[in-house]
């Protein structure tokens, strides 16, 4: 094979191998999200396609490259979803990563609405910074003078910075808008496995944190004639985001 032929086949292949780690990662990528939104783990995703659940965690990791197509497309029947939607898309076609986050905001909004809140998703604390922080949600009921500081937290890596971080907001609201005004914080984590075991885990930490009653938090939102709670309050979002419910800390 000439020098020019066999270098042309060597990028061909490189680029194959590139293409072939990409599509394994979306495969995985669209395993682990497909599972989530049917709430199953790994092993009864893992029986549903007949593999194991170590293998099944392997194709989460971009493992699939090594795969075979009928392991892929049982796999992608098991959480109701099509293989060739983890392939290829058009430009631009995919979901924005934050698509979750923005889903519970947008239930918050939607929710707030029926409660006679005027909602500002992304509100910036502190707009002169270079760096601003900004508020997930911030609710606003002028003829109740209530100001409702939401944050929604998709994964509790840092249980502790997301407690800091709505004690901050909340406590730069009320240094705005000054006295005569309740302004307190909601904290929403998304229904993971591991969000929901680390709260049952810190339980009483999470209760001294969190003391306002979360069903009081929930039933403010649609409905304008309940007050909204004077403390802060913790309640659960769907993991795919279509729906807020109660969290029960005592």
């Amino acid at each position: 094979m000439p020098d020019r032929r066999r270098r042309r086949a060597g990028s061909v292949r490189r680029a194959g191998r590139l293409r072939s780690r990409y599509l394994a990662g979306r495969i995985g990528i669209g395993l682990k999200e497909g599972r989530l939104v049917l709430r199953l783990t790994q092993a009864q995703a893992a029986d549903r396609a007949g593999i194991s659940q170590g293998y099944w965690s392997f194709l989460e990791r971009g493992g699939g490259g090594v795969a075979s197509l009928e392991t892929l497309a049982s796999c992608a029947t098991a959480v109701d979803a099509q293989l060739a939607a983890f392939l290829e898309t058009a430009p631009g076609a995919d979901l924005p990563r934050d698509i979750e986050h923005l889903r519970s905001q947008q239930l918050i909004v939607a929710l707030a609405r029926g409660g006679g809140w005027m909602a500002r998703p992304e509100r910036p604390v502190d707009p002169l910074a270079r760096r601003s922080r900004s508020i997930d949600v911030e609710l606003e009921r002028a003829a109740r003078r209530e100001i409702a500081v939401i944050e929604v937290v998709d994964l509790l890596s840092d249980g502790g910075d997301a407690m800091r971080g709505l004690a901050d907001k909340v406590a730069a609201v009320r240094r705005e808008v000054g006295p005569g005004w309740t302004v307190a914080g909601l904290l929403v984590l998304r229904s993971t496995t591991r969000n929901r075991s680390t709260v049952r885990e810190l339980r009483d930490l999470f209760a001294a944190r969190f003391p306002a009653r979360s069903s009081a938090w929930l039933g403010c939102l649609d409905d304008p004639t309940r007050p909204m709670p004077a403390g802060d309050g913790l309640a659960w979002s769907t993991v795919n985001g279509d729906r807020l419910y109660a969290a029960r800390l005592n």
